[in-house]
């Protein structure tokens, strides 16, 4: 279970989540607000996780292809298909551009060469499937949770209970975690398909899926906090939760930009998994696990040059409104599924 939930939440949290940049743009901007959007998040990322899971699971669907296509059959599910490889696609882009912005931001320059470490580390890792992937998530998201609550509990003795003000065009705040959560379970179609299909243990699945949202939920709660508490201070950082970081000893600096990467790096190894599976499916057995590999590294290197925040901004949103159609119709959907039993 434990395992389970580790690696959902490291599925989850991935550039946009650990650097605060995405749970400024979803919660921590509409203000008082943003408990009540955390507590709906918590309750679809438990409720999602585990429809998909135990779905995957009672199919034995080893990648979300052949889960969209069960779920919408082959002409729907086809079009959902590229469209989450696509998003899937743009979003690790967007993640190479978050090292490259936390190497830049935090050890003064480098943004180049963390890239290039971070595609080196990602291709070693999917090399190794799936254990390697649980065994990367087991360690880091204990750490992960543990100085999250760590950076709440300073802030807290420096700022007490904090609360951001609402920006004037903050509009649209009740709509924000539906979009939020559909686009991170969609968009970790791409593991959480395989790992309900490898697991195939209904009271495991089910464990870890409650796990991993609640988890997911006091990350949630522990960031926005934090955010809240230095809101003017990190309006237009890259790195926001970098730049609170930063106001406290050099060594949890340091600490903290470790954290950061390791974050960054579960989501990234989660998502080149589930791309080069989708992939292997489409191209000839010729074609390599390796070739695939780096090919998708290649591409995602060139979507990164965009620059980390500007492709939070402007790609998030238009990716939530996509994955909330796709989740809408998987809780809607009514078809018989055969028993784990």
């Amino acid at each position: 279970m434990l395992q389970i939930g580790f690696t959902y939440i490291g599925t989850v949290v991935g550039a946009g989540f650990a650097s605060g940049q995405e749970i400024f743009q979803f919660i921590t901007r509409f203000g008082d607000k943003s408990l009540f959007i955390i507590a709906i998040c918590t309750v679809l990322f438990i409720a999602a996780g585990n429809k998909i899971m135990l779905i995957s699971a009672q199919i034995n669907a080893p990648s979300y292809h052949q889960f969209n296509n069960h779920m919408f059959g082959h002409t729907i599910g086809r079009w959902i298909n590229w469209a989450t490889l696509a998003m899937l696609i743009c979003i690790t882009g967007v993640m190479l551009a978050g090292t490259g912005a936390l190497f830049e931001q935090q050890f003064g320059g480098y943004y180049q060469a963390g890239i290039f470490c971070t595609m080196l580390l990602i291709y070693v890792v999917t090399l190794r499937g799936m254990e390697a992937i649980i065994a990367v998530n087991s360690v880091v998201v204990p750490l992960m949770i543990a100085f999250n609550l760590l950076i709440a509990i300073k802030t807290f003795t420096i700022h007490g209970i904090a609360s951001a003000p609402s920006l004037p065009a903050a509009g649209g705040w009740l709509y924000s975690p539906f979009l939020y959560v559909s686009f991170n379970v969609i968009l970790g179609l791409a593991v959480l398909v395989p790992l309900g299909n490898e697991i195939r243990d209904k009271y495991s699945i089910i464990g870890g899926g409650i796990i991993g949202g609640l988890g997911l939920g006091l990350l949630l709660f522990l960031s926005n906090y934090a955010l809240s508490a230095h809101f003017e201070q990190i309006r237009g950082a890259e790195i926001p939760m970098a730049q609170i970081v930063s106001m406290f000893s050099p060594v949890v600096h340091w600490l903290f930009s470790l954290i950061i990467l390791g974050e960054i790096f579960t989501t990234l190894v989660g998502n080149v998994f589930g791309l080069t599976r989708q992939l292997e499916l489409f191209l000839p057995p010729s074609f390599q696990k390796q070739f695939i590999i780096l090919s998708l590294l290649l591409v995602c290197y060139v979507i990164s040059q965009f620059g980390f925040s500007t492709l939070v901004h402007h790609l998030y949103p238009l990716f939530g409104y996509i994955s909330a159609g796709t989740l809408i119709l998987i809780f809607s959907k009514k078809k018989r599924q055969p028993s784990l039993f």
